[in-house]
């Protein structure tokens, strides 16, 4: 038994919204992260919360709300109506746009930790050195919390891979635009071609588990190379 066309065109989509989602998020990620890592301000909590909302909300719950959100008489679905844009569910680009908040604290968390873990030291030597605040966030802090950012690509990577429910509330089910993987699982178990759901479920066993031990070994290594905190 071979991958169908529509198998590999899922497989394609899938990779093709993971990259963008992914390299978009650790952009957006940075300064969210940053200054969740370094403010005293009583509004860290509250962000905190917001940011981590959609690991503990049910995806069909977050599909719904976006889904309103986005559609055409929502917030930002009519103000896109405005400007003579299409709406953005049932779309590539809503696709991207869901994952980005849905994978969101697979993302900020790894960086956020990352630069609160190497302390305010390093910072302050090089701001004895004349370094401007750009100088040590570019040049300091960045190079320090490289492990944090692999984690992260990683994490934010493998997750949108995964995706489903998100997906399938503002995707829905169209091919070649946003017919993911997982979803075209789903279209073979309901259409009782359990051969084609073994095989692409394999594969998405195979890349759960080379991505846990990718993230696991990038963690080793960072806890033996790498030493964060206070000098």
């Amino acid at each position: 038994m071979s991958l169908s066309p529509g198998d590999l065109e899922a497989i394609w989509l899938t990779l093709k919204l993971a990259v963008l989602v992914t390299s978009l998020l650790l952009i957006i990620s940075t300064p969210i992260a940053w200054w969740l890592a370094r403010t005293q301000s009583w509004l860290k909590a509250p962000i905190n919360a917001i940011v981590a909302m959609p690991l503990v909300l049910p995806p069909t719950v977050l599909g719904f709300y976006l889904l309103l959100f986005l559609g055409p008489d929502g917030a930002l679905g009519s103000a896109l109506n405005s400007l003579g844009l299409s709406p953005l569910p049932f779309s590539f680009r809503g696709l991207v746009v869901a994952s980005m908040i849905y994978s969101l604290p697979f993302v900020v968390q790894p960086i956020q930790n990352a630069f609160s873990a190497m302390g305010q030291r390093p910072l302050e030597v090089a701001a004895t050195l004349r370094a401007s605040p750009w100088d040590r966030f570019i040049h300091v802090a960045l190079p320090l919390a490289k492990p944090g950012y692999l984690s992260a690509a990683v994490l934010g990577f493998a997750h949108t891979v995964g995706e489903f429910g998100v997906i399938l509330m503002i995707g829905g089910n169209i091919e070649g635009e946003t017919r993911v993987l997982s979803v075209q699982i789903y279209d073979h178990v309901e259409a009782l071609e359990y051969g084609q759901a073994h095989l692409l479920s394999l594969l998405m066993v195979a890349f759960a588990f080379c991505v846990l031990a990718l993230l696991y070994s990038l963690q080793k290594r960072t806890k033996s190379t790498t030493h964060f905190g206070p000098y």
